[in-house]
């Protein structure tokens, strides 16, 4: 699990070295729209004096942002900023930038969607493929959702490492990989609205996991794919609520 995430999106701690500054940076600004689509960033001297790092560094994080496909060199043009759909949204750093930025009901309608392709077959296949062990394992992460001591961040490390697992168990390789946009997508919804504030709503979540773990340890895969269904919705519907309250 990515310590950053946590830093950036849950205690605001800064990056540590000049480059990933940099990064978090450029990447925020882009995102939130200071730098917008089709836009020319500013000529390294300017940046370089922004962000108080030599050339080497800023060009160094060019690089970067442009793997993660936000921003494309243009010879005697300078550095565009790309079309939204040129922009790797499986990244982490962006996903979180946008949560930095402030997210609407439509972004977290697409996040989820793409949970829901995601999540509910992986918990299927855990039905079918977990083995004994795996299902203890996903049992005592589910429980130790329900501790009343929990804070808003360690319940979304706990939550993270539960679905985690679910994506292990599944037995699929590929499933792994989109780890990084759950963990996203986990910390944002934590961060937006936590059920911490309630034990009621810590017993709701600690109940809801166990139930995707019995449904996988009952071998049943549509009820498992159900169950994790349920609980991406009452996610997203928490932070609609509260994104909702926020503007009323």
């Amino acid at each position: 699990m990515s310590k950053s995430l946590f830093e950036t999106v849950i205690s605001g701690a800064p990056k540590r070295t000049s480059h990933a500054q940099v990064v978090d940076q450029l990447g925020k600004a882009i995102v939130s729209g200071e730098f917008p689509v089709g836009s020319i960033l500013p000529g390294d001297p300017e940046l370089a004096v922004r962000f108080r790092v030599s050339r080497t560094v800023l060009r160094e994080a060019m690089k970067t942002l442009a793997a993660k496909g936000l921003v494309v060199p243009r010879a005697r043009i300078g550095t565009r900023v790309r079309p939204k759909n040129d922009w790797n949204l499986f990244d982490s750093d962006i996903l979180t930038w946008h949560f930095a930025s402030g997210v609407d009901d439509e972004f977290l309608y697409h996040l989820s969607e793409v949970r829901l392709a995601f999540e509910p077959h992986a918990a299927a296949l855990a039905a079918r493929n977990a083995t004994d062990a795996e299902i203890s394992g996903m049992m005592r992460l589910a429980v130790a959702m329900g501790d009343a001591n929990h804070t808003a961040e360690s319940l979304a490390v706990a939550d993270l490492k539960f679905h985690l697992s679910v994506l292990d168990a599944s037995g699929n390789p590929f499933l792994r990989t989109v780890g990084s946009l759950i963990e996203a997508a986990l910390v944002g919804v934590f961060k937006l609205s936590s059920p911490t504030a309630e034990k009621s709503g810590i017993d709701e979540v600690a109940r809801n996991h166990m139930r995707i773990v019995e449904e996988i340890g009952r071998r049943d895969e549509a009820a498992a794919r159900s169950a994790m269904e349920h609980v991406i919705r009452v996610g997203r519907d928490r932070v609609r609520q509260a994104l909702h309250a926020g503007t009323a």
